[in-house]
């Protein structure tokens, strides 16, 4: 019997409204004046993106020729995302709707010197508990940032089914106590997380990620501009960047990193490879504006792929 090429990406869906301010918010807010804050900004520069961390990955594993499918919440007003996800041939079969919610959402304004001020409702987010993946056959899946009981929800159905799955910490992260993070691993079969995310995952646990990489297949540390750290078979691999050619919009670019890595996982590939592959994604996404607008064939992807890290996807798929 051929084992299912499906991966499960679970995770948030979610509207991203991005505001620029073309001053600076620090010449607005005085220290004096916060007990009685109000302050408003003109923002002539406005978009909506489509993002939330199920979504992204799903989009790039789809650029990759993978088969996701997101499990995720959504509400009343998603018909647009659901549409697109269609029309780019993802399953939108797990994706649950919930009449009487929003679909999450983040408003963030952005100043002169790249300051942020951001809002978040998680709308429909809260009940991805309730969004029953049980009976969906996945050769692997991600356990990506959502609701704490969602992702846990997730992780226990995944862990029932065999299925094996990362885990993706990630905004999360505020949520997850020491005692969480040890279930949640026990459950898991790799770890990926950033740098700074590592140290406080570290710092909870109260171990090195190397101790903890050696309970599962794998921990992936992502490190930005200067590559990443693979943790397998008690070795430590560095993963070198991928050489991108300007820097616009980080956002989003962890989630292409995760894509490639289960495209690698999901077709056989040695975990440095994957990891390699992963860094490429990351690296045509951070040319782009928006988690989801760079769109290069899966040709142009391999052949980065093969140039910058002599990785033939003939030799490894």
């Amino acid at each position: 019997m051929t084992q299912s090429k499906d991966v499960l990406i679970c995770g948030s869906m979610a509207f991203d409204t991005i505001a620029v301010f073309e001053g600076r918010f620090r010449d607005h807010i005085l220290g004096d004046s916060l007990k009685s804050l109000s302050v408003s900004f003109f923002v002539p520069t406005l978009r909506k993106e489509f993002g939330g961390c199920a979504g992204n990955i799903a989009y790039n594993l789809k650029l990759l020729g993978g088969h996701p499918v997101p499990v995720g919440t959504v509400g009343q007003d998603a018909d647009d995302y659901l549409q697109r996800l269609r029309s780019l041939g993802i399953d939108t079969s797990l994706v649950r709707v919930l009449p009487d919610t929003y679909t999450a959402q983040c408003y963030i304004t952005t100043d002169q010197d790249n300051s942020q001020i951001a809002s978040f409702h998680p709308g429909a987010m809260q009940y991805s508990a309730d969004n029953d993946l049980t009976g969906h056959d996945a050769s692997w899946a991600i356990v990506s940032p959502d609701s704490k009981d969602g992702m846990f929800a997730h992780a226990r159905r995944l862990h029932a089914a065999g299925i094996p799955f990362v885990f993706d910490l990630g905004q999360a992260m505020p949520l997850f106590d020491g005692a969480d993070l040890k279930q949640m691993l026990e459950m898991a079969s790799i770890l990926t997380a950033n740098d700074y995310e590592a140290s406080v995952i570290e710092d909870r646990m109260g171990q090195p990620i190397a101790e903890i990489a050696a309970g599962l297949k794998a921990a992936v540390v992502t490190r930005g501009a200067e590559g990443a750290t693979l943790y397998h078979e008690g070795k430590e691999i560095f993963i070198k960047p991928s050489s991108v050619s300007r820097v616009v919009d980080p956002t989003g670019c962890g989630d292409a990193h995760r894509a490639g890595l289960l495209y690698g996982l999901v077709n056989g590939w040695s975990l440095p490879n994957a990891c390699c592959l992963a860094n490429v994604m990351g690296g045509f996404k951070i040319e782009s504006q928006g988690p989801q607008n760079h769109s290069p064939s899966r040709d142009q992807i391999m052949a980065v792929l093969d140039q910058h890290y002599g990785v033939g996807a003939g030799s490894v798929a």
